[in-house]
C-alpha cells in the first residue's frame, strides 16, 4: 500500500465568486470522488479544504533570523484549496477516479508520500 497526497489547486477568486448552487454542485462533486475512491478500494485517510491563503502564514529564515509574513508562500493566481490524503494499491485506478475531481476545474497533481526509512 501506498500513500497519495492528492493536492486541489484552484482560483480562490473564482470560489469566493461563486453562488450557492455552484458551491453545492462542487461539493456534489467531492461526494462523488469520494464515494467512488472506496468503492474501487482505495483509502481515504486524511485531507481538507484550506482557508483562503490570504490568512496563510510564510515562515522563512535568512542567517538565522526567523521572520513571519502574511499571506501565501507564492504569489501566483492558483493556490492550493485543499487536499486528500488517499491509501491505494493502484495508481493508475487511482488516477482514473481523480478525473472526477479533475475534468473542469483544470488538473490537480497526485504525489506518492515518503515512507519513513
Amino acid at each position: 500500500m501506498t500513500d497519495y497526497m492528492i493536492m486541489l489547486p484552484g482560483d480562490e477568486s473564482t470560489w469566493e465568486a461563486a453562488d450557492e448552487a455552484a458551491r453545492a454542485t462542487m461539493y456534489a462533486r467531492h461526494t462523488e470522488f469520494a464515494k467512488t475512491l472506496e468503492e474501487r478500494g482505495h483509502t481515504v485517510t486524511g485531507g481538507a479544504e484550506l482557508a483562503h491563503s490570504k490568512t496563510a502564514r510564510t515562515v522563512r529564515t535568512a542567517d538565522g533570523a526567523i521572520t513571519v509574513t502574511d499571506g501565501p508562500y507564492a504569489e501566483t493566481v492558483e493556490q492550493l484549496t485543499g487536499f486528500y490524503l488517499v491509501r491505494s494499491e493502484n495508481l493508475d485506478d487511482l488516477l482514473d477516479v481523480c478525473r472526477i475531481l479533475a475534468d473542469k476545474d483544470g488538473g490537480i497533481e497526485v504525489r506518492a508520500c515518503v515512507q519513513p526509512a
